[in-house]
């Protein structure tokens, strides 16, 4: 295999496999989307994908959050955008938007882009797929009706640019990994669910794109092409 493809290994009839390829396919060649080069039958089977030069979004702030620039901030701000209105005017709903669905490529610092990823859970109705997945907890809004729409990928997305602005997940410190041998996971879900079910976000006052996170959170956005005019404004007002 090319150093240039990653595999990732599905099970030839894993319904997230069919729900992927097809979701894929639907989306074509786009500049936000990860290219999906084709399949492997044989052993080990599996979809091959171009392969990100600095892998996840969620491991890139960890390793380099320190270090990135507020344009490349802006510009991973406005690219997450991009990728979600493109979806939903394809008819896709990604349902399970989190900064590990969005991978890094290109050469750094000068020159990385945004990849959104992982369709496996998806929707798209018009094909009759779905993943039947939804967000994890602190990019879902636990008072939402139990279902993928198009309004829960824009609440996820809030959460989302928040993390690349701040370097963290709301209402956590970090982009690390959770202790695997403790409970931090389950104290964290319970804390972000119990504060966002009350309607309690976090404060955004003086963030880049601060309004927009808010809006993303309080369901202000009915589509996601109005976050990209609002980001467009948020551009021109610099």
């Amino acid at each position: 295999m090319n150093s240039d493809r990653i595999l990732r290994m599905r099970d030839l009839g894993d319904p997230e496999f069919t729900v992927e390829k097809g979701i894929l396919g639907r989306l074509g060649e786009h500049p936000r989307i990860v290219r999906l080069l084709g399949s492997r039958t044989k052993f080990p089977p599996g979809l091959l994908f171009a392969e990100a030069s600095h892998g996840n979004l969620q491991l890139f702030l960890h390793k380099y959050g320190k270090e990135m620039t507020h344009s490349l901030r802006r510009k991973f701000f406005r690219q997450a955008i991009e990728s979600i209105a493109f979806i939903h005017s394809k008819g896709v709903i990604h349902s399970d938007l989190r900064p590990d669905n969005f991978l890094v490529h290109g050469t750094w610092p000068g020159s990385l882009d945004l990849w959104l990823c992982d369709f496996g859970g998806s929707v798209c109705a018009e094909l009759n797929l779905d993943g039947h997945q939804l967000p994890d907890s602190g990019f879902y809004d636990p008072n939402a009706p139990f279902e993928s729409s198009e309004v829960v990928d824009i609440f996820s997305l809030g959460s989302v640019l928040y993390t690349i602005v701040t370097g963290h997940w709301p209402f956590r410190a970090t982009t690390g990994h959770f202790d695997f041998y403790g409970n931090e996971r389950e104290e964290y879900e319970a804390h972000v669910d119990s504060r966002f079910a009350k309607g309690i976000f976090p404060d955004v006052e003086g963030l880049f794109g601060g309004e927009i996170m808010l809006s993303c959170w309080t369901y202000k956005f009915s589509n996601a092409a109005e976050i990209i005019a609002r980001a467009d404004q948020l551009t021109m007002d610099l």
